[in-house]
């Protein structure tokens, strides 16, 4: 009889454990994962599938679809709900949510969805193996476990991907190529990553025609680092892959045109060409 009860008593506690354990990988699973809004400037709108409003400090994205989309000349700070790292969004942006998952081990795994404009990432190393942060972008996947790098993505989807710190796997049309620190790739729909360069970080407006056209129109011809963003009076230009364009637009009353360069790193240099 007593064999009987020690053998009940075993059982019991080991289906309590079991229970207990089980118990800990749902809790794990239902954490409400998030990116919270730390800061805004200027024009930035949270959406949701019910709302679009300003951006507050303290707005979480935390369902697939929640975005954050900022305008002309502004910009957002979004931290990481685990406190590894933070999301700078820069002007004309759209970044928007695609996972946000807890793994059964613990895991963190961010997908995000950046279709236009510049963010960076300031990214410490994970420490769980389980746990992964992803940008996508109409050219590709570049996805890090702690690093600092940056991301531009042109209106044609052309993507720019720079490292400062660490390294970054960017992948397209099934191969990938790892980014590592001080160095840059472009990607461009529908083509592999290239073959990663030296990191310049460089702003540089290359003019080579700036000319007055009939019909009050003004050609300009110009080229920049093909990683690069290029605004012309507040709106994105497209390059080819390396970095040149050829723009003909109405001559401004001032004669005067307004451009800004910036780098997938953030760095920005504003220009005001004149023309003669």
């Amino acid at each position: 009889m007593k064999k009987l009860w020690l053998l009940f008593s075993i059982l019991f506690v080991g289906l309590l454990t079991i229970t207990q354990v089980s118990a800990q990988k749902k809790i794990r699973l239902k954490i409400n994962r998030y990116l919270e809004v730390r800061s805004t400037s200027g024009n930035v709108t949270y959406r949701n599938r019910q709302i679009s409003q300003l951006a507050r400090i303290g707005i979480k994205l935390q369902n697939v679809g929640d975005s954050i989309s900022t305008g002309q000349r502004s910009s957002s700070m979004l931290a990481l709900d685990t406190g590894i790292g933070f999301i700078q969004v820069a002007e004309n942006t759209k970044l928007e949510i695609q996972k946000l998952q807890t793994t059964s081990q613990g895991g963190h795994v961010t997908n995000l969805q950046v279709t236009g404009g510049q963010v960076r990432l300031k990214i410490r190393a994970f420490t769980h193996q389980d746990s992964t942060l992803q940008i996508e972008t109409p050219a590709g996947i570049t996805g890090v476990r702690g690093t600092d790098f940056g991301v531009s993505v042109q209106p044609t989807g052309k993507t720019g991907v720079a490292t400062l710190i660490g390294s970054v796997a960017t992948t397209a049309q099934g191969q990938r190529v790892y980014v590592n620190r001080g160095f840059q790739t472009i990607v461009i729909p529908g083509e592999p990553p290239s073959v990663p360069t030296p990191l310049r970080n460089d702003t540089r407006l290359d003019v080579q025609v700036l000319e007055e056209r009939s019909n009050q129109q003004v050609r300009i011809v110009a080229k920049v680092d093909p990683v690069n963003l290029v605004m012309l009076l507040n709106q994105p230009l497209i390059t080819d892959r390396s970095g040149n364009f050829d723009i003909t637009i109405p001559m401004p009353a001032n004669r005067r045109v307004a451009m800004r360069v910036t780098t997938p790193l953030s760095k920005k240099q504003d220009y005001e060409l004149i023309v003669p």
